[in-house]
């Protein structure tokens, strides 16, 4: 557990504190900015293969999340943000399973948390734009609903919208995360062990622990993946209830 609160390297004492999930971050973001820029610095017609995969992940942002529940026109207005946080969180989730790295820049709150605030505040944003004045009232008391009955629709409503989606939204990401760490932590922890210390027959578990930490590891590429997959989505998915006729 140390492992998600390592010491101070930089500016220690300052608000500008830098640790080694910090530096995680940077790598990762300095990653997303020069695969992005090498891909698309010379563009052409027809596409050489790095450009080609930089244009397929953009597509699929594009076709699958944006454009398929938000439409052409709304889908290529939010496009940039919900690319932006598809490809953060995708890169900051691998970096869980890269040597010398080995944990997730998502594994601590401070990027989860950020992220869904970025998502909550897009989500009323598109909503207040799209319904001036009638935003907020409709989402806490939805038309054609008795009246004697917002008393109880309207505290759930206020909670589930407006309170747990932000928070829901950090903790499913983090907790991923962090769990997927523990238990690549505890394989290969184990296969220390039975290998270098325990010795004799005990390797022979440490043989199984070895396979479990592989297979595992290729789990979490996919858990990565979906992951960022889900938060871009469910933010697509907010803005899309935010900007439908009935409110």
């Amino acid at each position: 557990m140390n492992e998600f609160f390592p010491d101070v390297l930089l500016f220690a004492g300052s608000p500008f504190e830098i640790n080694r999930i910090m530096l995680i971050r940077f790598i990762a973001v300095l990653a997303i900015v020069l695969i992005f820029w090498l891909g698309t610095r010379k563009m052409r017609i027809v596409p050489r293969r790095f450009q080609s995969l930089v244009e397929m992940g953009l597509d699929f942002v594009r076709v699958n999340i944006a454009e398929d529940l938000l439409g052409k026109k709304d889908g290529r207005r939010f496009l940039p943000i919900l690319t932006t946080i598809f490809f953060m969180v995708l890169f900051m989730n691998l970096t869980g399973i890269i040597p010398l790295l080995n944990i997730a820049g998502t594994s601590v709150i401070g990027v989860p948390l950020v992220l869904a605030v970025v998502s909550y505040v897009t989500f009323i944003y598109a909503g207040v734009r799209k319904h001036p004045g009638a935003f907020f009232k409709n989402s806490l008391f939805p038309p054609g609903v008795p009246k004697p009955i917002y008393i109880i629709v309207a505290p759930i409503e206020l909670v589930s919208t407006f309170v747990l989606r932000p928070i829901t939204l950090t903790l499913r990401l983090l907790m991923n995360m962090v769990v997927g760490h523990l238990l690549l932590v505890l394989f290969f922890s184990a296969t220390s062990f039975f290998l270098f210390t325990a010795g004799g027959w005990f390797s022979l578990f440490g043989i199984g622990t070895l396979a479990f930490g592989f297979v595992f590891t290729l789990f979490e590429i996919l858990v990565a993946v979906l992951q960022a997959y889900v938060f871009s989505l469910l933010t697509a998915v907010y803005i899309q209830l935010a900007l439908a006729e009935e409110h």
